[in-house]
């Protein structure tokens, strides 16, 4: 009767230690994990500090007043010359807004006979 009791205290003290270390395992992944997303965490913290400080810079470097100073500083350098409105574009170049369907709609004689166009027809019904 003795020699029953030895192998269950064996195998309920095999189980314990099994019990005891998966517990330490899983503790020691949980804390691994935790301080994986501190430095994360961190990581995230530095990298908006950086992008605060970046704004900063280019909030400084774009001010208006500050890059009038540097044309008048190296305009003869780099030969500045004030843009003139032609220089972009007149009127006549910018393109039609395309019609919308809305626009059709309220009006359909902005589609004309002169375009070679049919009046505009929807779901087979005439407008």
């Amino acid at each position: 009767m003795r020699g029953i009791f030895r192998t269950t205290d064996v195998v309920l003290i095999a189980a314990m230690v099994a019990a005891a270390a998966f517990t330490y395992k899983t503790k020691y992944d949980a804390e691994a994990q935790l301080e994986k997303l501190r430095r994360i965490e961190a990581q995230i913290r530095l990298e908006k500090d950086s992008m605060d400080v970046l704004r900063a810079d280019w909030s400084l470097l774009t001010q208006p007043a500050r890059i009038q100073r540097l044309v008048e500083n190296y305009r003869d350098q780099l030969d500045l010359q004030p843009v003139e409105p032609t220089q972009i574009g007149s009127i006549d170049e910018i393109p039609q807004r395309p019609l919308e369907i809305e626009d059709l709609l309220r009006n359909p004689d902005l589609i004309t006979a002169e375009s070679g166009q049919d009046r505009v027809t929807t779901g087979g019904i005439g407008q």
